[in-house]
């Protein structure tokens, strides 16, 4: 079932020197001025180590969900206390659509028009151009197609993509605040944490192949939190890969990454593809250390 979205342009604008105004929980590796694409064009952002943030001029401000919330699926905002609660997903494709960022939604069969979340975009400084909903067996899909309001064109800044994430994820757990034990954000953001901390070293999986005559596919998996695709990125293009599109998804704990990659306009040698699996898996399962305790 189609549902057709008109577009709207909000005067809040995203660009690669911006100072994003209000704060977005972001953790990043150790802070420099990088270079980073991921779509097409190269960008510019900066990764503040001190406080372990990212500026931004969105807000992720979690609230607790009233019980007549508006995008709750069901008519009185409460779910049944017998239903299990399934695995909440957030998918952000680069791939499928060439003028587009296609945003994907699933939440069991508990999600309903998620007109606050489409606001929550347009506030981030983009437009929905197309949305639709189709049912399967794993539930009801809400599918989004959004570009920026600025250019008109699909969102190729890393930051941004985050923002976006993590503005789905937060309305996700203010309208259903039992998703929050199903989502890593759900420890800071949440009001039921989730049971217990996925293992690392047992939950990361890295893997590189050839994928055609000019690019590799990079598949990562691992814990999820915020800040992840930011990172992801900036690990990979300082050691000179080039991603050029790719698909992130929030699966419950966990985060799932695939990325077309290239060097200089052709796949991955073999010495670089374990250069750039070593620097991901040091990465995500070193331990973290605030900075206090020094």
């Amino acid at each position: 079932m189609a549902v057709a979205m008109a577009s709207c342009s909000v005067g809040v604008n995203f660009n690669s020197n911006s100072s994003l105004k209000k704060s977005l929980a972001i953790p990043a590796p150790a802070g420099a001025m990088a270079e980073a694409s991921f779509g097409f064009a190269p960008t510019s952002f900066c990764i503040v180590h001190k406080g372990r943030s990212l500026s931004s001029s969105t807000s992720i401000t979690p609230r607790a969900s009233s019980a007549t919330a508006v995008e709750d699926g069901k008519s009185d905002g409460s779910p049944s206390e017998s239903d299990a609660v399934p695995i909440p997903k957030v998918i952000i494709d680069q791939d499928s659509d060439p003028d587009a960022t296609v945003v994907e939604i699933t939440f069991g069969d508990r999600l309903g028009a998620l007109l606050d979340t489409m606001s929550a975009l347009r506030n981030l400084g983009l437009n929905v151009v197309k949305a639709n909903v189709y049912l399967d067996s794993s539930g009801k899909h809400n599918k989004f197609a959004i570009t920026r309001a600025d250019t008109g064109r699909k969102v190729e800044d890393p930051e941004l993509l985050e923002a976006i994430r993590l503005t789905i994820i937060n309305n996700l757990i203010e309208y259903h605040p039992e998703s929050s034990s199903q989502l890593a954000m759900g420890a800071a953001f949440g009001i039921v944490p989730p049971p217990e901390q996925v293992d690392v070293d047992i939950a990361t999986h890295i893997s590189v192949n050839d994928d055609g005559p000019t690019r590799s596919l990079l598949y990562v998996e691992s814990a999820d939190r915020p800040g992840l695709l930011v990172d992801l990125v900036k690990i990979i293009t300082d050691i000179s890969v080039a991603v050029e599109s790719g698909e992130f998804d929030t699966e419950g704990l966990l985060a799932k990454a695939k990325f077309h990659v290239s060097y200089r306009g052709k796949p991955l040698i073999k010495p670089l593809q374990q250069v750039l699996a070593n620097s991901l898996r040091y990465y995500l399962r070193r331990p973290s250390t605030e900075e206090s305790s020094f």
